[in-house]
């Protein structure tokens, strides 16, 4: 039996408190808040007896990651390509009209428009050209051959496209269900190929189309 690909995003950082695009490598540090949300996370997942834990270069992600550590009795693998959406020009910029052109992308991405780009930053095509194949290993040295559970520890814009993409998940309600610090998604391998979403933060599959207003956070 398959285990599961469990994607976490990190805990609070001080460009999250900022509403800062914070996304160049190696990044914003986790508050007093994110330490304590990451060791609630870890907490959580001990149950689930996890096989391997995966964190992005990311200075918060791998800090989380090791809240994680203490409690699971798991080492940090380390991977490249699983970092955040690069924001290109709109780096560091917390403005209103900084975060709604970053959103207008990124909901292009999730109605198909897979080149679409911030001026300097990545397209969709370029996000999942360095982060499926990550995943792709993952599954296949860890998830097929049964050895359990494999958490990632990411980041929210990214966890949630990708997990859209490869799961079939409506783009309406990928785009508008936030992802909370320390909150999950979690995918299941289908036998031959393929992914099914299985889980989204607090709620549960089958997903549908959805018009809620999304978060302010546009990491999230």
């Amino acid at each position: 039996m398959s285990g599961r690909l469990i994607l976490a995003r990190h805990g609070q950082t001080v460009a999250n408190v900022a509403r800062r695009l914070d996304t160049k490598l190696p990044g914003a540090e986790l508050t007093e808040l994110g330490v304590a949300q990451a060791r609630t996370l870890g907490n959580n997942l001990v149950t689930r007896e996890p096989s391997l834990l995966v964190a992005s270069q990311a200075i918060r992600a791998r800090q989380t990651a090791e809240q994680i550590e203490f409690v699971a009795g798991l080492s940090t693998v380390v991977r490249e390509g699983i970092h955040e959406v690069q924001a290109g020009d709109l780096e560091d910029r917390s403005d209103d009209e900084s975060h709604a052109l970053f959103m207008k992308t990124y909901e292009q991405w999730h109605t198909g428009d897979l080149r679409a780009r911030v001026p300097g930053g990545e397209s969709a095509v370029d996000i999942l050209d360095r982060y499926v194949p990550v995943v792709d290993e993952l599954r296949s040295d860890y998830l097929d051959a049964g050895s359990g559970d494999v958490v990632v520890v990411s980041h929210g814009a990214v966890i949630r496209f990708v997990a859209a993409y490869l799961g079939k998940v409506p783009s309406s309600f990928a785009t508008s269900n936030h992802l909370a610090n320390t909150e999950t998604i979690e995918l299941v391998p289908v036998p031959g190929g393929g992914w099914e979403c299985v889980s989204w933060a607090h709620l549960t599959a089958p997903f549908h189309e959805t018009h809620r207003a999304a978060a302010d956070d546009p990491m999230g």
